[in-house]
């Protein structure tokens, strides 16, 4: 282990936008942000956590009182697993918030703090604060915009001016610059990236699939021809800020007939929904866990899924030729969806789950049967 360089001690506060401070310490970079504050519940992952796109631009609290125990493992460590510890190539959160820091962490792997981790990407970090007393003030009056700021900085001009994410444009911020190519032997997966998971990559790339990775404001159009099925991945912000995006995808129900195999994870999910037609809302506090119970409507068998998101779809709006799949069992809010009888499906959860639980994961599976199935049918056709 190396690089413990010690982290800065400066005294800061987390203030909210309906008048709360939360004093804490600094274990980070020494600058200032404001953003939207986020809770997640989950006991591990926070690797895994920090680097998701789709907490792009918010300031997450994790629930968890013990953070930074087995430190930040280096990119050899990385390639050496069967699924990515990193879940994109820098910090995503615009700062975050523990209530126990470990500044020298004990397990083998580990390369570096997580405190010297979040100086060097330049985000800033609390330790100290009362996690559960945040928590419980973000469930009883929703989501709230807040600030972490030094003692000299006044309250309201820190809520106004310090650095913040344009979370109207952040999809496509996080999206790729350029098409990348995944070689696989089974069909060719078009992979529409709004920030998608690197985790979702690799559990197609491990079933076989061969994996075109596309920014989602580029020209992906002109891929389709070769690709057998198209992935919509997760990513952050509102929906509703992608109508240009939501035209584009409506376009493909009824490409080739309507026979071109579609699955929609999380932001996918909800692009898909509004492409056919159906609406969503902003969540009181959003679903950020890895413990949520969702029903499959069609099996009546319980899972318990991996989850980060703050908007959801209306399944009271979803037109005739779609049907709710999943629902959740805290809630009752739209997890998933199918289309009665053409190869469309999509979740709300993370069927590929890192850091776990998996207990979804056969729904890649099921998306590749279908696109295989689909694949040997037309071929026969010809």
């Amino acid at each position: 282990m190396n690089n413990y360089s010690p982290a800065p001690a400066a005294p800061t506060r987390l203030i909210l936008a309906d008048g709360s401070t939360f004093f804490g310490r600094s274990f980070g970079a020494p600058c200032e942000v404001r953003g939207e504050v986020v809770f997640h519940t989950g006991l591990v992952g926070y690797v895994e956590a920090l680097t998701d796109p789709s907490y792009r631009g918010q300031i997450l609290a994790l629930t968890y009182p013990l953070q930074g125990n087995y430190g930040v493992p280096s990119a050899n460590e990385r390639e050496q697993t069967a699924a990515p510890v990193f879940e994109s190539d820098r910090i995503q959160v615009a700062g975050l918030i523990v209530a126990q820091h470990t500044a020298i962490p004990s397990h083998h792997a580990a390369q570096k703090s997580l405190g010297t981790w979040l100086h060097e990407h330049g985000v800033p970090a609390l330790s100290g604060i009362d996690t559960r007393a945040l928590t419980k003030r973000l469930r009883q009056h929703g989501t709230l915009t807040g600030a972490l700021l030094c003692d000299s900085t006044d309250d309201a001009l820190g809520l106004s001016c310090a650095p913040r994410t344009d979370m109207a444009s952040v999809a496509l911020a996080v999206q790729p610059r350029q098409v990348r190519t995944y070689e696989g032997a089974g069909p060719r997966i078009l992979v529409l990236d709004t920030g998608c998971k690197e985790s979702i990559v690799t559990s197609l790339l491990q079933r076989g699939a061969a994996v075109v990775r596309a920014p989602a404001s580029g020209p992906w159009e002109a891929l389709l021809a070769d690709c057998d099925g198209v992935l919509l991945g997760n990513g952050p912000g509102d929906p509703k800020d992608l109508p240009q995006l939501v035209d584009r995808i409506r376009k493909l129900f009824a490409f080739r007939a309507g026979s071109l195999p579609l699955f929609g994870i999380c932001l996918g999910h909800q692009l898909l929904a509004r492409a056919a037609g159906a609406e969503t809302y902003k969540l009181p506090f959003g679903h950020r866990s890895h413990n949520q119970p969702v029903l499959d409507l069609m099996s009546r068998r319980a899972y318990v899924t991996s989850q980060n998101h703050g908007y959801a779809v209306d399944d009271a709006t979803l037109p005739p030729d779609f049907t709710p799949w999943f629902v959740s069992l805290n809630d009752g809010t739209s997890e998933g969806m199918r289309h009665r009888y053409r190869p469309v499906l999509s979740v709300q959860f993370h069927p590929e789950a890192a850091a776990g639980p998996r207990d979804t994961a056969f729904l890649f599976d099921e998306f590749l049967r279908m696109v295989t199935t689909l694949k040997s049918s037309q071929a026969v056709r010809a």
